[in-house]
């Protein structure tokens, strides 16, 4: 089973989304995260070093990412998945595009 973590800035929106997206499949093990400090989840090493790949929604975020967890990334993939902060919690087209995007990178088993 492949463990995924989304990455937002607060873990508000896009990132619980996609939690709540790949929430029902059986092959993946799926978490959220915000790079900001005032995040509902604030992204940890701990979870940095539970996930297998990292899905983070901007640039900006694989960048804070890089450089908060060097260390701690070991060689796992960190995707830039590059939506914008754009949408509200479970927006369709959110949800469309986070189909879309994932398909490339965790097709289903």
């Amino acid at each position: 089973m492949k463990k995924v973590l989304f990455v937002c800035s607060r873990n508000r929106l896009r990132s619980p989304t996609a939690e709540a997206v790949f929430a029902h499949r059986a092959d993946l093990e799926v978490a959220s995260a915000g790079t900001n400090h005032d995040s509902e989840t604030l992204l940890t090493q701990d979870l940095v070093e539970w996930a297998d790949v990292l899905f983070v929604m901007e640039k900006s975020h694989r960048t804070k990412v890089q450089r908060r967890f060097r260390t701690a990334l070991k060689g796992r993939r960190v995707v830039c998945l590059d939506i914008p902060d754009n949408y509200q919690f479970m927006d369709p087209e959110l949800v469309r595009i986070l189909e879309a995007k994932l398909a490339r990178h965790c097709p289903e088993t």
